[in-house]
C-alpha cells in the first residue's frame, strides 16, 4: 500500500509586514503597509508521500500555463509600448472606447492567480497603468462629458455599466492576482466611494430612494438628460477605407444611427448592479461595514422591487424611486431595457438588447458577503417567471426573451436561461442543474464525460495556437487600429483551468469577481497560484464536498501548496480525507479535522492523491489577503 500519510502541525504564533511580501512586484520596489497581520495561528498540514504517475491532464495543465504566458509576452509586444499604452486610434464610445482598451488583456490577472509567472502580473499592471494614463489624456471634441479626458481620477467619466463594467474587469480582478500593489487599495475605496456619495463631484447614488440615477453615471457623477447618438457614437471618424469596426458599421453615420434611439438612460437599471463589485472589492481590504452595508442596501432594493414586479427585475426604476418611473410607468421601458429593440443598420435588422441579465453580478456579491439563498432565490424566481410565459406557436412550446407595449416577444424554442449556471452553482441543487443544458463541464463533474479534462485541455491548446497566428497574420497598424482591433487575438485562455484546477466558473468579463470552490498559493514564493510542478484536478463539486486530486509532476523535488476555500476565503473546510485508504500507521487518522479556510499539503517528489473536502461553503467574511496574512 502506497505510504500516504495525514498530519496536523501547529505553528507558532508569528507576524509579517505585508512590505515583506511586497517582493512579490516586479519592480523590487520596497513597498511597504502599515497593517501588520499575525499569521494564521493553526495550519493543518496533509503529506502526501504516494507516487503517482503524472496523469495527462496534469502534464497538459502546467504546459497550458507556460503556452499561456509565451503566447500572451508576444502579444503585449506587439499591441503595447513601453509605456503600456495600447497602439491604436483612441476613440470614446460604445463601438469602441477606453473599456475596449483595456480588455485587450482580459484574463491574465487570473492567468498569473492561477499560477502563470510574475511576468504576466508585470505585462498586465504595465497596461493597466498605461491605460489610466492614456484614456485620461484622451479627450473627446464633440462628446461634452468628455472633453477634459475620457478618465478623470482614473474612472470613466460617466457611461453605462455594460462598458464600465468591461473595461474594469482586469482592475476588479487584480487583487485575485496583485493585492499588494501599493495604489490597489487607494484606487479600490475611491471608485466605491463614487457609489457611496464620498465625492461631491459624483452623487451618483440616492440613498433615500436606493438607486443610482441614471444608465450612464461615474467619476463625474450621473448624466441627468437624455442622451443622443453622439454620446453612445463618439466624436465622427473617418471610418471606409480605414477601420473596420468591430460592430460592421461601414461609416460613421451608421455608428450614429446604430445608437439613435438609445435616448432613455436617466433612471436606475439592473446592470448598475455591477457597481457592486466595487464595494465587494473594497470591503475585501479590511471588512470596513460601510461597504457591505451599501452593498447589500442596494441589492435588497433591487430584490424588493423584483418581488414587486412578479419576480422580475424591471429595466427602469424613476427619480422618484417608482418601478417605470422615468418611462411612463412601464416596467420594462429605458435604453437596455425588456422592451429595448432597436434598428442595427449594420445588419439591416431590428435588434433586441435587453442587459438586465448583467444583474446577477450583483445578487452573486451579496451571496458572498453573506451566504444567504435569498439572493440566489430572485434570480431562481425571474427564470421561472419568464418561462411562465411559454406558448406553442406552429404546434411548438417556445419561450420569450423580450416585453414591450403588446406583451411578451422575442420567442425562442429553448427555455430562457439566463444565469442558470451560477444559480446551480450557488445552491448546489439538483432542481437547478435541470435548467443547465449543454454543459460538458458539469456532465463531467456529474461522472458523465470522463474524457473532458484531456479533451477541453487539448482545444484550448489549439485556441492559442490559432490566437498567436492570428496577431502574426495582423496587417493593421497603429493609426488604423481601433482599440477592440486586436481583442480577437488575446491569447489568455483560462476558463478550462478555473473549472478543473479550481472547480470554478469564469466570471466573464464584466467586472465580476470569481466564483470558486478552491484557490491556491505559493507558501515559498509568497503569492497566489499553484506553484511551479503541481497540477490540480476538481472531480466533482457538492454543497457540502469536493473531490480534489492534487499531484507532483516533478520528479525529483518536493511541492508545497496552501489549499483555500473560495476565492475569498469565503467557505470553510470541516475536514479532508483520503478516500479508500487507512493510515501507515494507528496514530495518524485517515482523515483529519481542518476547521478553517485553509490548509496545506506537501507533496513528496512525484506524488499525488485524491481528497476528499467536506465542509461549509459561504461560512467565512471574504478576504483578499492570503492565508499567512490573516
Amino acid at each position: 500500500m502506497p505510504n500516504t500519510t495525514l498530519r496536523l502541525r501547529r505553528l507558532g504564533q508569528r507576524t509579517r509586514t505585508r512590505g515583506a511580501l511586497c517582493l512579490l512586484l516586479a519592480a523590487g520596489a520596497a513597498l511597504a503597509f502599515p497593517t501588520v497581520r499575525p499569521a494564521a495561528a493553526a495550519d493543518a498540514t496533509v503529506t502526501i508521500d504516494a507516487p503517482m504517475p503524472p496523469p495527462a491532464w496534469a502534464v497538459m495543465e502546467r504546459e497550458l500555463l507556460r503556452a499561456n504566458a509565451r503566447a500572451c509576452q508576444e502579444y503585449f509586444d506587439r499591441y503595447f509600448d513601453e509605456r503600456g499604452y495600447l497602439l491604436c486610434v483612441e476613440r470614446w464610445g460604445g463601438d469602441d472606447g477606453p473599456d475596449d482598451a483595456i480588455e485587450n488583456v482580459n484574463d491574465w490577472p487570473l492567468l498569473h492567480a492561477l499560477g502563470a509567472p510574475d511576468a504576466i502580473r508585470n505585462l498586465y499592471r504595465r497596461a493597466w497603468e498605461g491605460h489610466l494614463r492614456q484614456f485620461t489624456a484622451a479627450k473627446t471634441q464633440e462628446v461634452e462629458f468628455a472633453r477634459d479626458g475620457m478618465y478623470y481620477k482614473e474612472f470613466p467619466v460617466m457611461f453605462d455599466w455594460l462598458h464600465n463594467g468591461e473595461g474594469l474587469t482586469v482592475f476588479n480582478l487584480q487583487g485575485l492576482s496583485d493585492p499588494y500593489d501599493p495604489l490597489f487599495p487607494q484606487r479600490v475605496r475611491r471608485f466605491a466611494g463614487f457609489y457611496l456619495n464620498e465625492d461631491p463631484g459624483a452623487d451618483n447614488y440616492d440613498p433615500e430612494h436606493k438607486i443610482i440615477r441614471s444608465l450612464f453615471n461615474g467619476s463625474r457623477g450621473p448624466l441627468l438628460r437624455k442622451a443622443t447618438g453622439l454620446d453612445w457614437a463618439g466624436d465622427a471618424i473617418e471610418v471606409e477605407g480605414r477601420f473596420r469596426p468591430g460592430h460592421g458599421e461601414s461609416s460613421y453615420a451608421q455608428m450614429l444611427e446604430h445608437f439613435k434611439d438609445y435616448n432613455d438612460i436617466v433612471g436606475d437599471h439592473p446592470q448598475n448592479l455591477l457597481a457592486t463589485s466595487l464595494a465587494f472589492n473594497a470591503y475585501l481590504l479590511e471588512h470596513e461595514a460601510k461597504y457591505r452595508d451599501w452593498l447589500l442596501e442596494y441589492v435588497d432594493a433591487w430584490r424588493q422591487r423584483a418581488a414587486a414586479n412578479g419576480g422580475i427585475l424591471p429595466s427602469n426604476i424613476g427619480l422618484n424611486g417608482k418601478i417605470g418611473g422615468e418611462c411612463g410607468g412601464r416596467w420594462y421601458g429605458g435604453v437596455y431595457g425588456w422592451g429595448f429593440s432597436v434598428f442595427d443598420p449594420a445588419a439591416n435588422k431590428m435588434a433586441n438588447r435587453n442587459t438586465t441579465r448583467l444583474a446577477i453580478t450583483g445578487f452573486g456579491n451579496a451571496l458572498l458577503l453573506t451566504g444567504d439563498q435569498q439572493y440566489v432565490d430572485v434570480w431562481r424566481r425571474q427564470i421561472e417567471a419568464v418561462n411562465s410565459h411559454a406558448k406553442e406557436i406552429d404546434g411548438r412550446v417556445m419561450y420569450p426573451r423580450m416585453h414591450g407595449d403588446q406583451g411578451w416577444y422575442a420567442y425562442e424554442p429553448a427555455p430562457y436561461a439566463e444565469g442558470a449556471l451560477a444559480v446551480y452553482y450557488w445552491s448546489m441543487d439538483p432542481a437547478d442543474r435541470a435548467r443547465v443544458k449543454n454543459s460538458a463541464w458539469l456532465d463531467y463533474l456529474d461522472g458523465r464525460d470522463p474524457d473532458y479534462p484531456v479533451r477541453a485541455l487539448q482545444r484550448d491548446f489549439a485556441t492559442i495556437r490559432s490566437k498567436a497566428a492570428g496577431q502574426r497574420a495582423d496587417t493593421t497598424t497603429p493609426d488604423t487600429r481601433l482599440a477592440d482591433d486586436p481583442m480577437k487575438f488575446n491569447p489568455a485562455t483560462v476558463e478550462t483551468l478555473i473549472n478543473l484546477m479550481l472547480g470554478g466558473m469564469h466570471p466573464a468579463h464584466q467586472g465580476s469577481p470569481l466564483h470558486c470552490r478552491l484557490r491556491y498559493f505559493d507558501p515559498v514564493r509568497r503569492r497566489p497560484g499553484m506553484p511551479e510542478d503541481i497540477a490540480a484536478l476538481v472531480e466533482k463539486l457538492a454543497a457540502d464536498t469536493t473531490v480534489l486530486t492534487l499531484v507532483n509532476v516533478n520528479q525529483s523535488e518536493p511541492r508545497t501548496v496552501v489549499v483555500q476555500g473560495g476565492a475569498y476565503g469565503e467557505h470553510q473546510f470541516a475536514s479532508v480525507e483520503i478516500p479508500g485508504r487507512k493510515a501507515s500507521d494507528d496514530k495518524t487518522p485517515a482523515t483529519m479535522s481542518i476547521n478553517d479556510s485553509h490548509f496545506t499539503v506537501r507533496l513528496a517528489p512525484g506524488a499525488g492523491e485524491q481528497l476528499i473536502l467536506r465542509g461549509k461553503r459561504y461560512a467565512n467574511a471574504p478576504t483578499i489577503w492570503a492565508p499567512w496574512e490573516r
